[in-house]
């Protein structure tokens, strides 16, 4: 969600936290700014509501050379989207800045306390509470690392701190419960601080990732750029540290009008490597160390696109396995009261490994000492950190917030464990008849996106229409869902998905000739599923069908026909039939005008409950 950036270092700090900042609009915001310490050693704020391009010409005419500076892109919790609560928030006679993600649950306390000994907010939001704590404690005379610390421990929610000091040009962060990464390169004598490693891509050749409650201290002054301390005052040695491997290519659409559709046509690539990754690369270890954990039931748990990934792999680990699987919204999971047992495994499915009520979820199982294994994306996040066992997707970096080649990776990731799992482990037999099976599918995915036009005319022919329905049967229930939640997304109509036999109980009364029913009929349970597009059909809405190519009877039924070639994928199908449901949103979207790659009110890594 918000972004955060810091440097220091001989570069000019605000065009590297710009950069950083730019590369993060991926992740939804509604404002942005920057605070940095000026050549003439002043603390200067410059905050614009919109996009970052605001910003950027809010600065053009105005000569900055500043070697510390701190940014950060908004998404709105508390206080509407006003430059006033944009973030930095600063108190200029003391010499303070700070950004902050997260939500600091106890704010209104905090601030009743602050008014009392006259320290006074300017915008509405919870953040400057933080702020109102740090003066409050500078006042008493405290350091600024004590001044932070003091204050950090009167907050209450997942939340993560940047502050900038005037006097030292140092700054100083932690974190709980939300993201947060350091970055170094010592040649350059440059130190960064940010909310996502892909900010500090091509800037920092070695990143670090403290644990909760560790305070990183940024400094030039000091003969360790980076220092870690725990909240008692001593050195901390809780963080991991690896070197940066990932490339940033700020060209990075190349041919494709937006990221969506770039990482769409990615998948079939994505899907290959899969399986060399894990039965011949560095996933070996970590597949092996996946069938070693206990079976008796799974807790699969994610949100959104990850939570209907775990659907798809629930059907994979009871149909195959015949493992009980329980998925749960990771939401409702901790405040439902689940009943957890130690010979339990419980799953944990995110593309980022920073959503908040995931990482939650997971700290309740930890906590009651069941073995926990993620499915993700982002090595290195505080899922791949928290978990016991960790498989990664390997999508590459997502950038459109609208999730495509995730939700692919994140299935087949599972259906991997799942196969090995039921072959008792890997011989040559099953490794290539495993691997034949995805690069069919890669295939079919190949053969479908050259023939996008199918879809991009019924997209034309329906883009207008007041409705939409998703419906599926068994496999393909959670593809509707899916399906309907791409669309919301990004093209901000009205869809919903249904199990395909629930409609007579409810949703029908819905149906007109302003409805559009998109009908996924596969292969199994064929017939059912004509029948209740048969029961719209006779109530006027409109049909598009996605189903067995050469099937006359469908054809005929349907509005609008997209043939698709099931013939091998077996329980691969939803997967296939999914990559229509993207380009059936992304093509909607255009033809309505939307911003496709950052849609509206969204964030990309949901870092708040």
């Amino acid at each position: 969600m918000c972004g955060i950036v810091g440097h220091l270092g001989p570069q000019n700090s605000v065009d590297v936290v710009l950069e950083g900042l730019k590369r993060l609009e991926y992740r939804g915001y509604d404002s942005a700014g920057v605070s940095f310490i000026s050549s003439n050693n002043e603390l200067k704020i410059y905050k614009k509501s919109g996009k970052i391009q605001n910003l950027i010409d809010e600065l053009e005419d105005k000569e900055i050379h500043a070697r510390s500076c701190i940014g950060h892109t908004r998404w709105a919790t508390h206080g509407g989207v006003t430059d006033t609560n944009a973030h930095p928030h600063v108190n200029e006679e003391m010499g303070i800045a700070l950004v902050h993600n997260g939500i600091i649950e106890n704010a209104s306390e905090i601030k009743e306390y602050l008014l009392g000994h006259g320290i006074e907010m300017k915008s509405e939001t919870d953040s400057e509470s933080f702020l109102g704590l740090l003066m409050y404690n500078t006042n008493k005379g405290l350091s600024h690392k004590d001044a932070v610390i003091a204050s950090f421990s009167k907050i209450k929610g997942f939340s993560a701190f940047v502050v900038l000091f005037k006097d030292t040009a140092e700054i100083f962060a932690i974190k709980k419960g939300a993201p947060l990464v350091c970055g170094m390169h010592e040649v350059n004598s440059e130190v960064l601080v940010s909310s996502d490693p892909y900010a500090l891509a091509g800037i920092a050749n070695k990143l670090y990732f403290p644990e909760d409650e560790v305070l990183c201290h940024l400094s030039v002054g000091n003969q360790n750029l980076l220092n870690f301390y725990e909240l008692n005052g001593e050195k901390s040695k809780r963080y991991l540290s690896k070197t940066q491997s990932m490339d940033h290519d700020p060209a990075s659409k190349g041919d494709f009008e937006h990221f969506m559709l770039k990482e769409i046509y990615e998948q079939p690539e994505l899907i290959r490597s899969l399986t060399q990754f894990y039965f011949q690369g560095e996933g070996k270890e970590s597949l092996e160390a996946a069938t070693k954990l206990p079976r008796k039931s799974f807790h699969i748990t994610a949100c959104g696109t990850a939570y209907y990934a775990g659907l798809v792999i629930r059907d994979f680990f009871e149909k195959i396995n015949r493992i009980p699987c329980h998925p749960e919204l990771a939401s409702e999971f901790r405040y439902r009261d689940p009943l957890l047992n130690e010979d339990e495994l419980a799953v944990f499915i995110s593309q980022s490994g920073e959503t908040a009520d995931t990482l939650a979820a997971q700290g309740l199982c930890k906590e009651n000492k069941l073995k926990t294994l993620s499915i993700v994306n982002v090595e290195g996040s505080t899922l791949y950190r928290d978990c016991d066992v960790n498989l990664l997707i390997r999508a590459g970096t997502e950038i459109g917030v609208a999730s495509t080649k995730a939700f692919t990776q994140q299935v087949l990731t599972g259906r991997t464990l799942s196969a090995v799992i039921a072959n008792g482990g890997v011989d040559d037999k099953f490794r290539n008849e495993l691997s034949a099976k995805y690069t069919l599918l890669a295939t079919r995915i190949d053969e479908l996106l050259d023939n996008a036009e199918v879809i991009k005319q019924v997209a034309s022919d329906i883009y207008k229409y007041k409705g939409f329905f998703y419906t599926g049967r068994g496999v393909y229930y959670p593809i509707a869902l899916e399906g309907a939640l791409k669309l919301k997304e990004i093209a901000y109509v009205h869809a919903e998905g249904y199990a395909a036999g629930e409609l007579k109980h409810g949703p029908i009364a819905l149906i007109d000739e302003e409805k559009v029913n998109v009908a996924l009929v596969g292969p199994e349970l064929f017939e059912k599923t004509v029948s209740n597009i048969q029961e719209i059909k006779a109530r006027k809405g409109v049909i598009v069908s996605i189903g067995p190519k050469g099937n006359k009877e469908l054809e005929e039924l349907s509005d609008h026909f997209i043939p698709l070639n099931f013939d091998g994928l077996e329980e691969l199908s939803p997967l296939y039939i999914n990559v229509v449901n993207q380009l059936l949103a992304y093509y909607i979207a255009k033809n309505l005008g939307t911003d496709i790659d950052k849609p509206r009110n969204l964030a990309k890594s949901v870092t708040v409950e």
